[in-house]
């Protein structure tokens, strides 16, 4: 929708077409009679055009819709909503999007005004800078329905064990304890306690300080450490710092502070 708003700023009658109602499928239209890629991207979405309208003359269309999104991998589930973008969906999908908007800003005096934002020396190219990233991605997989208690992002687990290992926190991050975990039989509960909160502690500084940045984590990883052992779960995150990249695993009983029975 963002994309959207940006093509049609300041767009001139000719290229947005004086009669349809859809701007920015005209100017696709007209952009692809002189770009090929931008043509390609109109062969297709005239395609999905077809098929969604062929589902809705058939009783009980969206289930189909849904099957074929499901099975195809560039052809995923068609919202309403997606329907409504479809033009730059399907460009962004196909990795092309970026490409398009280069080509218009190279050649805006034909599309648009000259207050246009593709039509600024400085924006347009912003704009169609900006589009490389979300190019580079595939879109071939969607989330699922619980995925938000299934599988937490990186900043929600730190987060998480920030707050789980809050009481009896140091507030001088200088005084890390050292990594002595080991099974201890202890009848007091509170040096356990606070044995579990230097753990946690510990952990915490290694996955998220001022150092080093945060890009990805992923809990429940799988690693399996010797052959005749089972496979056991971890908490797996990627740090960036000034020169390097790091990978890093802590066991899931590492990370709560505590190794319980196990060795």
């Amino acid at each position: 929708g963002v994309v959207e708003a940006c093509l049609l700023h300041m767009l001139k009658r000719r290229a947005a077409g004086f009669l349809r109602t859809d701007k920015v499928a005209a100017l696709f239209t007209k952009v692809g009679k002189t770009y090929t890629v931008a043509g390609d991207i109109c062969k297709k979405v005239q395609e999905l055009q077809q098929q969604v309208e062929s589902r809705k003359n058939q009783p009980g269309g969206q289930e189909p819709l849904k099957r074929q999104g499901s099975t195809t991998s560039k052809s995923p589930v068609l919202t309403p909503q997606a329907i409504k973008h479809i033009w730059v969906r399907t460009a962004l999908i196909e990795k092309v999007l970026d490409k398009i908007v280069q080509y218009i800003v190279d050649n805006c005096s034909k599309y648009y005004e000259k207050e246009a934002l593709l039509a600024d020396p400085v924006c347009g190219p912003i704009l169609a800078s900006l589009l490389v990233g979300p190019c580079a991605l595939e879109y071939t997989k969607l989330k699922t329905a619980d995925h938000y208690w299934t599988d937490p992002s990186a900043d929600e687990l730190v987060q998480r064990h920030r707050i789980h290992g809050v009481h009896g926190r140091q507030d001088s991050p200088s005084k890390r304890p050292a990594l002595g975990i080991r099974k201890r039989h202890s009848s007091g509960s509170s040096s356990e306690d606070r044995f579990a909160a230097s753990a946690r502690e510990y952990v915490e500084s290694l996955h998220q300080n001022s150092r080093t940045h945060l890009l990805y984590g992923k809990n429940n990883v799988l690693v399996q450490p010797k052959d005749d052992l089972e496979a056991i779960p971890g908490y797996l995150s990627l740090h960036q710092a000034a020169d390097s990249l790091t990978l890093k695993w802590t066991p899931n009983q590492l990370m709560n502070g505590t190794l319980g029975d196990s060795e």
